[in-house]
C-alpha cells in the first residue's frame, strides 16, 4: 500500500477503505451493497462526513462509483478509479511454470499418499495398496526403507512435527504409529469398523484425528491409544480430516457432499458447508492464512474459516474427478485428477495458470494414469505425486523458463469477498 505520509488524509482514508472491501469484489456484479457492509459504511460515515466523496449508503454500486473517475487521483498519479479496479478485480499473480523433474517406481501398487518430512524436508514416505509404507530420500529419489505392518492397501500418512512418529491409516481398519527411530510400530489404534481412509495429528494437543468408511471422525490419545472423542455427522464415507490449532480444530470432508467444520469442545458440527453437488474428496489448509479449499468433480472451493464462508470459486470446468488438493505458502494450489491431469491455480484469483497431463509410464494403460496424492515439499518449490500408475513424480518450478499461461476469465472464476 502506497504511503501518503499525512499529505491528504481524505485519500489515505479512501484508500484504506476499500483496501478493506477488496475481498469482497463480487460485489460488482450486485445492484446494492450487502447490509454488514453497510454498518461497516455507517461506522466510517463520521469520519467521510466533511467532504462526503463516497456516500454509497442506501445507493447502487454504480451510482456510488460516480465520484471516482480519471480526474481524481492520489499523490502517486494513479486514478483512484483505476485503484479501485484493481482492488475488486483481484488479478491473479504470476506464476512459475512446474515440469516433470524425476520419476521414481518402487511401489507394487496405486500410490495412495505421500507425507514430507516436515523438520529438515530430506526424505518423503509413501503408502500404497501393496500395503506397504516406503521412506524415500528427496534428493536422491533413492529408497532408504519400506516398512511393513499393515495387512491392506495404506489409504493415508502424516508426520508429526514434535514427535519421532508418523502415523498411517488403512483399510485393514487400523490406524498405526511407527517410531521413526526405531522403525517399527509401536502402538495400533483399534475401533474403526471398517477401513481407515484419513489420519492427521493436531498442531498443539496430544491427539491425532482418523476417519473412514465408518462416516465418523475419532480422536485417539497418542500415549493412551484411546478414542477419547467421536464425532458423528456424516453420512457417507470420509475422505479427508484436517486438524487446526484454532477453533474450527477438525475439519472433514465426505462422500454425502458436506465439508464439517467440527466444534472439538461441544462434540458436534460447527459448520456444514453444502455447497458442493457430488463427493468432497480431499481438503487442503493453506500454510499462510485461515482458510481451507476443497474439491469435487470440477469443483474446487476456498472456504475462511472460522465461519466457513466461501471465499473463492476455481476456474476447474471440464477439470475431471479431481482427487488431491495442496497448497502452499506461495499461493499455488494443485489439483490432481483421476484423468492425469495436473492444474495449477492462483490461490487467491482462482485462476487455473497452467494444466497438463502427467507422463504415462512405459507399459501402463491409459486408464493408469490418475493422480491420487500430492504434497509440496516444505519450500513449495517441488511437488511429489502418486499415481495409479504405481509411480511418484517429482515435480519443480522453472524460474527463467516463459510458458504461454492459460487466459484469465474474472467471469468463471469468482474474486475474494
Amino acid at each position: 500500500m502506497d504511503s501518503y505520509d499525512g499529505e491528504n488524509p481524505l485519500l489515505r482514508e479512501i484508500d484504506d477503505f476499500y483496501s478493506e472491501i477488496r475481498w469482497n469484489n463480487q460485489f460488482k456484479y450486485m445492484g446494492k451493497l450487502p447490509s454488514y457492509l453497510e454498518d461497516q459504511i455507517n461506522e466510517r460515515k463520521p469520519i467521510l462526513e466533511q467532504n462526503d466523496p463516497f456516500d454509497i449508503q442506501e445507493k447502487p454500486l454504480s451510482t456510488a462509483l460516480i465520484p471516482l473517475d480519471n480526474t481524481t487521483r492520489d499523490v502517486a498519479g494513479e486514478s483512484l478509479l483505476d485503484r479501485y479496479q484493481k482492488l475488486i478485480t483481484q488479478e491473479p499473480r504470476k506464476h512459475n511454470p512446474w515440469k516433470l523433474s524425476k520419476v521414481i517406481n518402487g511401489h507394487l501398487g496405486w500410490v495412495r499418499c505421500i507425507a514430507m518430512d516436515p523438520v529438515d524436508n530430506e526424505w518423503f514416505a509413501t503408502g500404497s495398496n501393496d500395503s506397504t509404507i516406503k521412506v524415500w530420500d528427496f534428493a536422491s529419489g533413492k529408497l532408504k526403507l519400506t516398512l511393513s505392518g499393515h495387512v491392506m492397501g495404506v489409504r493415508d500418512l502424516v508426520v508429526s512435527k514434535r514427535h519421532p512418529y508418523m502415523f498411517s491409516a488403512s483399510e485393514d481398519k487400523l490406524v498405526k504409529c511407527w517410531d521413526l527411530e526405531k522403525n517399527a510400530p509401536i502402538r495400533d489404534y483399534f475401533g474403526h469398523l471398517s477401513g481407515v481412509h484419513t489420519v492427521d495429528i493436531h498442531p498443539t494437543l496430544s491427539l491425532i484425528a482418523s476417519a473412514g468408511r465408518d462416516s465418523v471422525v475419532k480422536l485417539w490419545d497418542i500415549r493412551s491409544k484411546k478414542a477419547v472423542i467421536t464425532l458423528v455427522g456424516h453420512k457417507s464415507p470420509i475422505n479427508s480430516v484436517k486438524c487446526t490449532p484454532a477453533d474450527p480444530q477438525i475439519i472433514s470432508c465426505s462422500n454425502d457432499t458436506t465439508v464439517i467444520t467440527w466444534d472439538l469442545v461441544a462434540a458436534k458440527p460447527m459448520k456444514v458447508i453444502t455447497h458442493h453437488r457430488k463427493a468432497v474428496r480431499d481438503i487442503a489448509v493453506h500454510p499462510g492464512e485461515f482458510s481451507v479449499a476443497s474439491c469435487s468433480t470440477n469443483d474446487i472451493r476456498s472456504w475462511k474459516l472460522p465461519e466457513g464462508s466461501l471465499l473463492t470459486n476455481f476456474e476447474s470446468q471440464n477439470s475431471g474427478i479431481i482427487n488431491t488438493l495442496c497448497v502452499n505458502q506461495d499461493d499455488v494450489l494443485f489439483a490432481g485428477a483421476d484423468d492425469g491431469t495436473l492444474s495449477f491455480y492462483d490461490y487467491r484469483s482462482g485462476h487455473k495458470y497452467q494444466s497438463f497431463k502427467t507422463k504415462q509410464m512405459p507399459g501402463s494403460l491409459e486408464s493408469e494414469r490418475g493422480i491420487l496424492s500430492s504434497s509440496f515439499d516444505m519450500t513449495g518449490l517441488r511437488l511429489i505425486t502418486g499415481e495409479t500408475d504405481k509411480s511418484i513424480k517429482i515435480w519443480k518450478q522453472e524460474f527463467d523458463s516463459e510458458f504461454e499461461e492459460l487466459p484469465w476469465n474474472p467471469i468463471l472464476s469468482s474474486q475474494r469477498f
